[in-house]
């Protein structure tokens, strides 16, 4: 549930008016800084930070994990998007503190992006911290044979990349299994390129194609989560729709979830305690992997039952809305 967060909401509302304003702000003030108000998240996590996974500045992650853990904990690595060029892990402590509170140990690394990489080697990255994971996390109690990807937008390609193209996992010697994958917002179809900030990234790989998931479908494919809003304007919703009758087509087991009116960013934020009561997305999600094995059978699952905002949250609320209604990280790619 939900609590007040009148402590904080001043400072968020001064958060969203500075970025819609573009009024400078301090260092480490981005889009998402209102969500990671100690406040507005999830609490009963503990956070252990910039644990390196290999060599390389941006080689770092970050693990979120439950308080209080009956036994290993299943596994999620949550993939930040950002179209490939920007992003962080600390940005997204709110998704972290999210998935550890509904029982996961979770995993968000920072990967390399363009101009310094170009496809495929953000792909090699990700299965780098993969590797890591299998090696290491049962010190942080998770399970490495109970081990979910996740990701947002750029994010959600890279996680369903690696479910689809074994040759990055076995690359990186990469032997845990993958029980099922949630893609929330992302381009899974989108050649011909459309905008230079693909092709900047995509555009020199040998086969264009061979980068698209809707060509990489086979019938050992993970069973796989979609979700959008049915308003995105970034990552348009046909990208979902498109890889899913892909995976039906070969007999692969997908859920597709479509909330009404949202766009491109709603749905990430709404996994973090502050804007949980818009849509039910961390529920979803969760119930998802629960169908392959996330815990055991007959055990009890947190509630999310968000409360209604206060009142004086629903005008900071349509401001943010309005704020996020255009972002896309530069160009609109998908």
């Amino acid at each position: 549930m939900i609590k007040p967060i009148k402590p904080a909401l001043r400072f968020v509302l001064v958060l969203l008016l500075a970025i819609a304003g573009t009024i400078p702000a301090v260092a480490q003030v981005t889009i998402f800084s209102p969500f990671n108000i100690a406040e507005a998240m999830d609490q009963g996590v503990k956070k252990t930070a910039d644990i390196p996974y290999a060599d390389g500045q941006r080689k770092k992650l970050d693990i979120y994990q439950p308080e209080k853990a009956d036994g290993p904990a299943p596994v999620v690595m949550f993939i930040y998007g950002g179209s490939w060029r920007a992003g962080d892990k600390f940005e997204y402590e709110f998704a972290g503190r999210a998935l550890a509170a509904a029982g996961f140990v979770t995993v968000i690394a920072d990967y390399r992006l363009w101009p310094e990489v170009k496809y495929p080697e953000f792909l090699e990255d990700n299965a780098q911290a993969m590797r890591w994971i299998e090696d290491n996390i049962a010190q942080y109690g998770g399970d490495p044979k109970r081990f979910f990807l996740a990701g947002h937008s750029a994010g959600a390609y890279n996680a369903v990349m690696l479910g689809l193209d074994s040759s990055f996992r076995r690359e990186y010697k990469v032997t845990m299994p993958i029980r099922a994958i949630a893609g929330i917002s992302g381009p899974y179809n989108f050649y011909p390129f459309e905008y230079d900030q693909v092709r900047d990234t995509f555009g020199p790989a040998p086969s264009a194609e061979g980068t698209q998931p809707v060509n990489l479908v086979t019938a050992d494919a993970p069973p796989i989560f979609l979700a959008s809003g049915t308003s995105d304007p970034i990552v348009r919703v046909q990208n979902s729709e498109a890889l899913a009758a892909k995976l039906r087509e070969q007999g692969v087991w997908v859920t597709e979830k479509y909330y009404e009116g949202f766009g491109h960013l709603e749905p990430v934020l709404a996994l973090g305690a502050m804007m949980r009561f818009r849509m039910p997305i961390l529920n979803d999600l969760v119930e998802f992997f629960q169908t392959f094995g996330a815990f055991p059978s007959g055990t009890p699952r947190p509630v999310f039952t968000p409360d209604p905002p206060e009142t004086e949250m629903t005008a900071v609320i349509k401001k943010m809305d309005d704020v996020l209604a255009p972002i896309d990280g530069g160009q609109g790619s998908e």
